[in-house]
């Protein structure tokens, strides 16, 4: 099946990104587009990134489009295609594209906040907490679609797949330090997506403009 024009503009817009930052070996587009903690600087930092890079406004939106390495872009654009598909064909485009650039941003927001307290002084990229909002909107729009999952590779219902992968990453956001993984902006991108679907519902006390029956 073809995949939507919105997931596969996604999928294309990470990989030439992707693309770009295998050419840039001053860092550059990590320097300006990364998303940076608030703050004034840190020792920990390579000196090859000249200091401390400063937070910029932008960095809320643009960090979900770098990304670490192969591996970490093929794991998402994997989890982008499995349940985004559907998502947009089920959605639409233009409110599925809002919804994963609102994941994205709430994501940022809420690695911004854990950042601020732990101290970490490194960037955070990549989609997932785009990712992890996508899969909290299939997992309420397609609660009983049987699904499997890389880890664990057991069939189980979207609803049940989203609990999981929900536990799983507030355990390992509090019992676990460093490892390179930002939990806590894929906790924020499961808020995010809820609070959206929410809106949309008409269930909180600011109303979309039309209410959405799903």
């Amino acid at each position: 099946m073809q995949v939507p024009p919105m997931t596969r503009g996604l999928l294309i817009v990470c990989g030439l990104i992707f693309l770009l930052q295998s050419m840039d070996p001053q860092a550059w587009l990590t320097i300006h587009f990364a998303l940076w903690p608030l703050g004034n600087g840190s020792s920990g930092l390579p000196p090859q990134l000249g200091g401390w890079p400063q937070f910029q406004i932008w960095q809320l939106l643009s960090y979900g489009f770098l990304h670490g390495s192969v591996q970490h872009l093929l794991f998402n654009c994997l989890a982008l295609w499995m349940f985004g598909s559907d998502l947009e064909r089920f959605w639409g485009p233009g409110p599925y594209l809002r919804f994963v650039l609102v994941s994205i941003v709430g994501a940022g927001v809420a690695q911004l906040i854990v950042a601020s307290f732990s101290g970490e002084p490194y960037p955070t990229v990549g989609i997932s907490g785009g990712v992890y909002g996508i899969l909290l909107g299939f997992g309420m729009m397609f609660p009983n679609r049987i699904i499997m999952p890389l880890f664990p590779p057991i069939p189980m219902k979207a609803k049940f797949a989203v609990m999981l992968f929900a536990g799983i990453e507030v355990y390992l956001g509090v019992f676990t330090r460093g490892g390179g993984v930002a939990h806590f902006a894929h906790l924020g991108g499961l808020a995010t997506g809820f609070v959206m679907i929410q809106y949309w519902r008409g269930l909180l006390p600011w109303k979309p403009k039309r209410v959405l029956r799903y």
